[in-house]
């Protein structure tokens, strides 16, 4: 994954922003000792950003799709109304019980609800209009995951969409045979185009878009 700043200048965003929470230290750690592509973990500086653009929403209903070792979705939780619930998605089974110890030892863990299997399948049974969606997942289907829910959140909803710079690949000639990046580059492009939403794309970690539902 490419940087965007320098190493240094990250160092300092992290010291000069708000601490990493003491659970979140040691999920990241534990990914990074015991997981495979540890880089997809959200880290510190990107976990405080969703944290708080969560507690500026206040959501009551928060759509995860793409949960990794769930660090992500403890941040999310953080700015969750009480009574509220996150409803994160994954496929992959053998992360399941991971991400469960860690949901269980928050504050959050009742408010925490995984979902296993495919996310297109998953999405339209969720009977809730969501406040903030967070798309994190295989690249290829943003697009379709990005019809599946506008229609699912409210208006002044947010959807975040992780990873859309893609370690700059969307500035390079893309081979034919890189689906992630095409699908990226059309995905970036509907985002623009789509008069329901805002979009802002903030140049934090591998790239993080802002879609503000009209």
């Amino acid at each position: 994954m490419s940087h965007f700043i320098s190493e240094r200048l990250e160092q300092y965003l992290e010291a000069h922003s708000e601490n990493e929470p003491e659970l979140l230290q040691l999920l990241n750690r534990e990914t990074h000792q015991k997981i495979l592509q540890p880089r997809m973990l959200s880290g510190h500086y990107q976990g405080r950003v969703l944290g708080l653009i969560s507690k500026l929403v206040n959501p009551k209903y928060i759509l995860e799709i793409g949960t990794y070792t769930g660090y992500s979705a403890l941040c999310l939780a953080e700015g969750l109304q009480k009574g509220g619930s996150l409803h994160t998605i994954d496929n992959n089974e053998e992360l399941f019980d991971f991400q469960r110890k860690y949901f269980d030892i928050s504050d959050y863990g009742k408010q925490i609800h995984q979902h296993l299997g495919n996310a297109l399948e998953i999405i339209p049974t969720l009977p809730f209009v969501f406040d903030l969606v967070f798309i994190d997942a295989d690249k290829e289907n943003y697009a379709r995951y990005f019809h599946l829910v506008i229609e699912k959140v409210r208006p002044g909803g947010l959807i975040l969409s992780d990873n859309v710079l893609w370690s700059g690949k969307i500035l390079e000639v893309v081979k034919d045979s890189d689906r992630s990046t095409k699908a990226l580059l059309e995905y970036n492009q509907l985002l623009k185009n789509d008069n329901r939403i805002e979009t802002i794309i903030l140049p934090i970690r591998d790239g993080l878009t802002v879609s503000r539902k009209r």
